[in-house]
């Protein structure tokens, strides 16, 4: 742990200031930071839009890979080619909508539903499974998102005396 700027000499402080910034307490300022993006987080459907824009990247980048296997190379080029390229840039821009334009929640969320489902003839297989079981996640995700409601503060739950609301406990009585 450094000293504090304050009990350094002048010529120290300068020094340390200038190696470490200007900030004395970085933990500060990245809790801030987290708080921020928790909050952020919690505004929009993040996960949805996070499986979709994942499910985009092995179906555009598959088709273009010449992978191999212990000296066997794997061709997955295809002449669907430019289909999966249509199909995963369309998956990362509905996962970008759904982070920073909720409002267009089920739309993108059908909208990468049957994109998925109709990479899997089309993209070698959805990406080898990958990009369409995220892109179903994440459709399925951001069909099921609601909004958070305005108020965060618990309510308080009215008593009720016992039988009072079943009408069979006051035929019980008679």
């Amino acid at each position: 742990m450094r000293p504090s700027p304050a009990r350094l000499s002048p010529r120290k402080a300068y020094a340390s200031s200038r190696m470490f910034g200007s900030r004395p307490d970085l933990r500060v300022a990245a809790g801030e930071a987290r708080a921020g993006f928790r909050r952020w987080r919690g505004e929009r459907p993040f996960w949805a839009g996070l499986f979709t824009l994942a499910a985009g990247l092995p179906i555009i980048c598959l088709p273009y890979v010449h992978l191999t296997l212990a000296g066997i190379p794997l061709a997955l080029s295809t002449t669907a080619g430019a289909g999966s390229l249509i199909i995963g840039i369309l998956m990362v821009v509905l996962g970008l909508t759904l982070w920073f334009h909720q409002q267009a929640r089920v739309f993108a969320g059908v909208a990468a539903l049957l994109l998925a489902l109709v990479s899997f003839p089309v993209a070698n297989f959805g990406g080898l499974f990958l990009g369409l079981l995220s892109g179903l996640i994440g459709g399925s995700l951001a069909c099921a998102w609601a909004p958070p409601t305005g108020s965060a503060e618990p309510r308080a739950s009215a008593t009720v005396p016992a039988g009072a609301g079943c009408p069979e406990s006051a035929d019980e009585g008679r």
